[in-house]
């Protein structure tokens, strides 16, 4: 997961993960030199958080229930 701390949309996916039980790598943009670059190129938006997944895919500011439903989706496969 791609964040900062300033982000709320950021605060709300992270505590969203952390109630499941997600096991999941913080890159915190302004910490990490080209964090926010990295992000950029996953996502093709400057828009965060952008939440990378096994697969491959990942979302950008997901609402909860797209989260939710994107890790339901991972569970069951």
């Amino acid at each position: 997961m791609y964040g900062a701390a300033w982000c709320g949309d950021c605060r709300r996916s992270k505590a969203l993960l952390d109630r499941r039980g997600v096991d999941y790598d913080y890159i915190d943009l302004e910490r990490v030199v080209d964090g926010a670059a990295r992000a950029q190129a996953i996502s093709g938006r400057t828009n965060i958080p952008v939440i990378v997944f096994p697969d491959g895919s990942h979302l950008t500011e997901p609402t909860d229930a797209a989260l939710g439903a994107k890790l339901d989706e991972a569970v069951a496969a």
